[in-house]
């Protein structure tokens, strides 16, 4: 059996759907941040080595990433109008949503 080093360890962004919203989003013990993204928009390509990036250091929160495009669904309950927003959850409410690419330390104060 091959041996795991530490890359493999570190958690990275869920993509979260309509079929694994209810289980990891709203039945999460952890606080939950979900970026609102899609593939086509710059902003957001800029977020998302950001969330990876605290995906992968703080183990206490789980991070999510929902493609507007993939789930409409999704980002119409969140009332999302612009790209990228930011959600933070805990306990299935919504704490937090702002929208715009954020500095990671911003998106840490949100947390």
């Amino acid at each position: 059996m091959k041996e795991k080093n530490k890359e493999d360890c570190k958690m990275s962004a869920i993509n979260i759907n309509k079929n694994n919203f209810q289980n990891e989003v709203m039945n999460s013990d952890k606080t939950v941040l979900l970026d609102f993204w899609a593939p086509w928009c710059a902003p957001c390509r800029m977020v998302v080595p950001i969330i990876e990036e605290i995906a992968g250091e703080r183990p206490d929160i789980k991070v999510g990433k929902i493609n507007v495009d993939e789930q409409p669904e999704l980002a119409s309950e969140f009332s999302i109008m612009s790209i990228p927003t930011l959600v933070v959850m805990k306990n299935g409410k919504i704490v937090q949503q702002v929208s715009g690419a954020r500095p990671k330390n911003a998106i840490l104060e949100m947390l």
